[in-house]
């Protein structure tokens, strides 16, 4: 778990950037998180704060809001080499593009960015304030950098238009649980998963129809394989 000290440079000062939290998920690998947030509302997570931020005058007025900005930091097993392109799973796993158009995690700071449905703040436990979220695509003890409130008014772009994104909202996958696997799973968890699978989380340039793939959610190991079109779930296992 990242807990240290982002150190920044120019040529007067230096600048520390400090987790404020530290967000617990489902997630304990990378393989099955959504690529980006609110595609799957089952997903829920919940932010801790660091004993320095934990305070409660911090966080007042954040519960007038629906949703919040998450900064936070890639901290698994991202390389630090710099590469000016990406080929973004979406395009097929082939096609390159700018870093700078893509949220690709390979970019020189590994800074993400999500936008996440704010549940409701605890105010009762041992480490209040805590946020509780949903719509999450992070690892579980991801680090949170900073957190804002989300403003429908200067948020929001009615005339924005996308580039090859607009791609994505066309693919969206069937899911069959094969042999009943799918009672192996809470209710919770199991349209938490069927949300995942549904957004495909092979890599783009995933062709083979007989090839398994497994993730990791709240712990169950789910393994499946996909024509494209639809997902076949073959074994569920408590791990």
């Amino acid at each position: 778990m990242f807990t240290g000290c982002l150190i920044f440079k120019d040529m007067e000062e230096n600048f520390c950037i400090e987790p404020i939290a530290h967000i617990r998920t489902g997630f304990s690998e990378k393989f099955g998180i959504p690529r980006q947030s609110g595609l799957v509302d089952e997903l829920t997570g919940k932010i801790v704060f660091e004993k320095k931020y934990r305070r409660f005058e911090a966080v007042r007025g954040l519960e007038e809001f629906s949703h919040i900005w998450l900064l936070w930091i890639f901290s698994d097993g991202v390389s630090d080499d710099f590469h000016p392109t990406v080929r973004p799973p979406r395009l097929g796993g082939n096609d390159r593009v700018g870093v700078f158009a893509t949220r690709s995690p390979f970019r020189p700071n590994k800074i993400g960015l999500s936008c996440v449905k704010l549940e409701y703040i605890d105010t009762t436990s041992d480490d209040s304030p805590v946020i509780y979220v949903s719509g999450i695509d992070m690892l579980d003890n991801t680090p949170i950098i900073d957190i804002k409130p989300y403003i429908p008014v200067t948020d929001m772009r009615l005339d924005a238009k996308e580039g090859y994104t607009e791609e994505t909202k066309k693919h969206v996958l069937d899911v069959i649980f094969e042999n009943e696997t799918d009672k192996a799973l809470p209710d919770s968890v199991l349209t938490a998963v069927k949300g995942i699978l549904q957004n495909d989380p092979r890599p783009g340039y995933a062709a083979d129809p007989t090839r398994e793939y497994g993730f990791v959610y709240s712990g169950y190991n789910i393994v499946f394989c996909s024509d494209g079109k639809t997902v076949f779930v073959k074994r569920i296992t408590k791990k």
